[in-house]
C-alpha cells in the first residue's frame, strides 16, 4: 500500500499543511500554532481546569506542562488554585493573553471562511461527513485493538 492510498496519510498531510500555515502566521504575532490553540481553549471569564486542556489539544500532560510554563513566562496566562485543598488549578488569561486569543480567533475564522467560500457546499458536507465517519471508525478500531 502506497502512502497516498492510505486514509491517515491524507489526514496527516492536510493537518501538517494547515499547522505550518498557522505557525507562519502566528510567528508574526509572537505565537505558535499550539499556543494559539491553547488560548482559544481557555474560557475568558471562567478559565479552564489545567487537567482539561491536554485532552482538548490532543497532547500529553508533560508536553502541555512545558507549553503552559512558557505561556506563563510570556505573560499570556496565570494559574490560580481553586478549592480548599489547593491541588486543583485553573488556567486564566492575562490581558496580553486575551489580546493574543482575539488574534488567534481572527486568524482561524479568516482561514475557515476562505476555505468554506471556495469549496463546493456539497463537497464540504461530504468532507465533514467523511471526517466524522473516520473519527467514529478510528474509535471503534482503537476499542477493538486495545482491549
Amino acid at each position: 500500500m502506497k502512502p497516498a492510498e492510505t486514509v491517515d496519510y491524507h489526514v496527516k498531510f492536510l493537518w501538517h499543511s494547515i499547522s505550518n500555515l498557522y505557525n507562519q502566521i502566528a510567528q508574526e504575532f509572537d505565537l505558535t500554532q499550539a499556543t494559539g490553540y491553547a488560548l482559544l481553549n481557555i474560557d475568558s471569564t471562567q478559565g479552564i481546569a489545567a487537567t482539561r486542556i491536554a485532552p482538548l489539544m490532543g497532547m500529553k500532560a508533560t508536553s502541555l506542562s512545558r507549553m503552559l510554563k512558557k505561556m506563563e513566562s510570556d505573560d499570556l496566562i496565570y494559574k490560580k488554585k481553586c478549592g480548599n485543598d489547593g491541588r486543583s488549578v485553573k488556567i486564566h488569561l492575562t490581558k496580553k493573553g486575551e489580546e493574543k486569543k482575539k488574534i488567534a480567533r481572527k486568524v482561524v475564522i479568516e482561514f475557515n471562511e476562505y476555505m468554506i467560500d471556495r469549496i463546493d457546499k456539497s463537497d464540504l458536507k461530504k468532507y465533514f461527513d467523511t471526517m466524522q465517519s473516520i473519527t467514529e471508525i478510528t474509535e471503534e478500531y482503537k476499542n477493538l485493538k486495545l482491549k
